[in-house]
């Protein structure tokens, strides 16, 4: 056998052996490893892409948009399809002129989106709420593995307008805090998707197997808020707070027949569209100082709301309470006559009227209520008993939460009722020693405006459907039978009396009836008191037959301290817009007097 037919036949056994070899690893991957192989292959062929469900709207109590949802897009790219096969360029220089289009389109950094397309990564968001206009841009493009995707965006109509009940949502379209958070399962409704198979280039294949599961939207939330009250509200805040540079003023309108918040704000607010900025310039600045757990803080802080979430104590405003009780178990009577020196012994301690320098002597229950002198509540208080005071503090529903609608709401804090003793109940009876939430104080307080009822508040009326059917009520409820008739009424006429001839004459609104009562309590600091205060005001009107009762409260007030003299004028200012607006006619007869 010559030389060449010996290669030849080498040559044709190796050819054998590869073909051979070939034909077994054929026979493997399309027999044996055929399951494997289609996984991969559907999974490099599947799109799987999210059908956003459209986040229900927040309407107030007359249909007013506060929350809605806006379409909006987003700029995915798929690395490993970004280029052309039949381009002429090479890869390198295809995916960098994708990356500096996008980036010159969308206004990013070019370095980024390079760094993104550069992942090992299947699927890679670029960008995020990006505008129709520039959308169509990077669609005219046509560049290979780039895909576009609708996305919802949450956005408030009116800014800043109610953000402290509203809250906001996250990136992802989810409750973060306030109503937004607490019925986050009912807004977000469900999600869709859309499932085809695609080509490297985003060509269909298979076509007809496509499968589309739809979004189920969430529902719209009608709230209890009317919009025109909460804007007078926002609006007489800023006064209160220009005027009285206080860190921040708060404040609760209700209906007291049916426990509706009619309006919820606080000041210093945010931006529930940006809620990680704050409005003010200076603490923006300040923002950007801090450290990433810092900057935590500060936000929740921001964020919260403290009329649900925060206890303080209430000082004056809490001795309605007290009279009411005290009434109510009949050891007063309002032409009860005391006799005030100043200052009142109680198991050793002194505590002292406010005017203790200049006493008030011989007064009624009624005078004393309008003087807000303390020695006759620490005598009401004595007279009534620390047992039963306590009962009454929870049929007040001190001793529990309310239970309205809104996430993180916060207990009072009371003396453990075996260890307050004398002087516990004492300093009690006028609003100190004792801590509770705004919204309880005026929930209480309300049951005077209600015939004796508590209500239970609540901020959120009914759900619906995009197309306005109702899906769920949120019925009104009364909680218990507080007070007798006898003593509303009574309590009715003293805090008119309050209005009329004490302290609280700066919420007097020409021709209407108003009651009210002022609060101004010192902080408690390192187990004493501090100078700082909280000074607030609780309002009623038209007093003959509630519709509205207001507490507003200025915290840290610099200056003028007095709630009669910072928070009253607030109160009336709201009071005077509201009962025009609410179409609420005067009384007859000159200033709140009948």
């Amino acid at each position: 056998m010559t030389e060449v037919k010996r290669r030849i036949i080498i040559l044709f056994i190796i050819i054998d052996f590869m073909l051979i070899s070939l034909a077994f690893r054929i026979g493997w991957v399309q027999i044996v490893s055929c399951e494997k192989y289609e996984k991969i292959a559907m999974e490099q062929q599947t799109r799987d892409k999210i059908v956003p469900a459209k986040r229900g709207a927040i309407y107030d109590r007359n249909g007013k948009e506060l929350a809605v949802s806006a379409v909006t897009h987003s700029v995915w790219v798929r690395p490993a399809a970004l280029t052309n096969p039949r381009s002429k360029k090479t890869k390198e220089e295809q995916i960098t002129e994708t990356a500096a289009a996008l980036a010159r389109i969308l206004s990013l950094d070019q370095n980024s989106v390079l760094a993104s397309m550069n992942t090992k990564k299947s699927l890679v968001k670029i960008a995020k709420y990006v505008e129709k206009e520039k959308v169509d841009k990077i669609r005219e493009c046509g560049f290979y593995g780039v895909e576009i995707t609708e996305e919802v965006k949450r956005h408030y109509p009116m800014g800043a307008f109610a953000a402290h009940v509203l809250g906001s949502t996250t990136d992802e379209n989810r409750g973060l805090m306030g109503i937004e958070l607490e019925y986050d399962q009912y807004l977000s409704g469900m999600n869709g998707r859309f499932i085809y198979y695609a080509d490297r280039d985003g060509e269909n294949l298979f076509r007809g197997r496509e499968k589309y599961f739809q979004a189920k939207d969430g529902w719209d939330i009608v709230l209890t808020i009317d919009a025109v009250i909460q804007m007078y509200v926002e609006n007489a805040l800023d006064h209160v707070i220009e005027n009285t540079a206080a860190d921040r003023v708060m404040c609760i309108v209700m209906d007291p027949k049916t426990g509706d918040i009619l309006a919820m704000a606080m000041n210093p607010d945010f931006d529930p569209g940006n809620p990680r900025v704050p409005l003010d310039g200076a603490a923006a600045a300040y923002l950007e100082t801090l450290s990433d757990s810092q900057k935590l803080d500060y936000w929740n802080s921001m964020w919260r709301n403290p009329m649900v979430s925060d206890t303080y104590e209430p000082g004056s405003t809490f001795k309605l309470l007290t009279t009411a009780i005290a009434l109510q178990e009949g050891v007063t009577t309002p032409k009860d006559t005391f006799y005030d020196t100043g200052k009142v012994n109680v198991a050793g301690t002194i505590l002292k009227c406010l005017q203790w320098r200049n006493p008030h002597g011989r007064e009624t229950l009624v005078e004393a209520v309008e003087n807000s002198c303390n020695p006759v509540f620490v005598e009401l208080a004595r007279r009534i008993g620390i047992q039963r005071y306590y009962e009454y503090l929870e049929l007040f529903g001190l001793t529990d939460r309310t239970g309205i609608d809104f996430p993180g709401e916060g207990l009072a804090i009371l003396q453990n009722q075996s260890s307050a003793g004398p002087v516990g109940l004492a300093t009690m009876s006028y609003g100190q020693g004792i801590a509770v939430t705004p919204i309880q104080l005026i929930t209480a307080i309300s049951a005077i405006g209600n015939e004796g009822k508590i209500m239970k508040p609540r901020l959120v009326k009914e759900m619906t459907t995009g197309r306005g059917n109702v899906v769920w009520k949120n019925e009104i409820r009364i909680e218990r039978q507080m007070l007798s008739k006898k003593t509303t009424e009574e309590m009715i006429a003293i805090m008119e009396s309050v209005v009329d001839e004490g302290g609280g004459i700066k919420a007097r609104i020409s021709g209407y009836r108003i009651g009210g009562k002022t609060g101004t309590a010192n902080k408690a600091f390192n187990g004493g008191y501090s100078e700082d205060t909280y000074s607030s005001f609780v309002g009623m009107a038209p007093i003959e037959d509630p519709r509205i009762s207001i507490l507003l409260i200025v915290d840290n007030p610099k200056g003028v301290k007095a709630g009669s003299l910072i928070a009253a004028p607030g109160v009336k200012e709201i009071l005077e817009n509201s009962l025009r607006y609410l179409k609420i006619r005067p009384s007859s007869g000159e200033g709140s007097k009948r």
